[in-house]
C-alpha cells in the first residue's frame, strides 16, 4: 500500500492521471520511470461500461449484463487466489453480496451493481482466479446477468465519474 501511495502522490505531481492511463502524459520522462518502476501502475477505466462506487463494472448488451470489478479493485486487492461466484439460476440484487474475492491481502464481497437473475458465472476463474488481476474487464468477468430492471443502469457511474470517485478515494 505504501508503494501504492507513493506512486500516486508522485503522478499527481507530476501532472500525471493516477486511475486513467490514457489521460497520462504517457510520453514524458517521469510518466515511463513511474510505469517502468510501478509496472500497471495505473488503473484502467474502460469507457462504455458503467460503475459502482464499490469498484464493480457493468457492460450491458441487450437484456443482459455482464458483470466484474474494476481494474482499481483488483489493484487494491492485490494478488488474487479465489473467487466464489454463484451459480446459474440464482437471483442476484441490486446492492447485495454476491460473492467473495480472496487476495494475499484480504478476503472481499462483490456486490451487484445491478438485479436479475444469473445465467453465467465465469467458472473458469476457479481454476485460475488471477485473470481478474490480468484482464479483470476480459478473461476475468465474474456473471452475466438477464436484467430484471434496464433502468437501473442509469443510476451507476459512467466512466469520467468512476475516474473521479477513484481519485478521490485512492489510498
Amino acid at each position: 500500500m505504501a508503494l501504492r501511495q507513493l506512486a500516486a502522490t508522485a503522478a499527481k505531481r507530476a501532472g500525471l492521471c493516477w486511475a486513467n492511463p490514457t489521460a497520462c502524459q504517457t510520453g514524458s520522462n517521469v510518466s515511463i520511470a513511474l510505469r517502468s518502476v510501478f509496472g500497471r501502475g495505473f488503473a484502467t477505466v474502460e469507457q462504455g461500461l458503467k460503475y459502482n462506487e464499490s469498484h464493480e463494472w457493468v457492460k450491458v448488451e441487450g437484456d443482459t449484463a455482464t458483470i466484474g470489478i474494476s481494474d482499481f479493485a483488483q489493484a487494491e486487492l492485490g494478488d488474487i487466489v479465489y473467487v466464489e461466484l454463484p451459480e446459474a439460476g440464482s437471483e442476484v440484487e441490486k446492492g447485495a453480496n454476491f460473492g467473495v474475492v480472496e487476495s494475499v491481502k484480504a478476503a472481499s464481497d462483490v456486490y451487484s451493481p445491478i438485479s436479475g437473475e444469473v445465467v453465467e458465472s465465469n467458472q473458469g476463474l476457479a481454476d485460475e482466479p488471477g485473470k481478474v488481476n490480468s484482464d479483470p474487464f476480459t478473461d476475468g468477468w465474474m456473471l452475466k446477468v438477464k436484467l430484471t430492471d434496464p433502468s437501473q443502469v442509469d443510476s451507476l457511474m459512467d466512466a469520467a465519474a468512476y475516474e473521479k470517485h477513484c481519485e478521490e478515494n485512492a489510498h
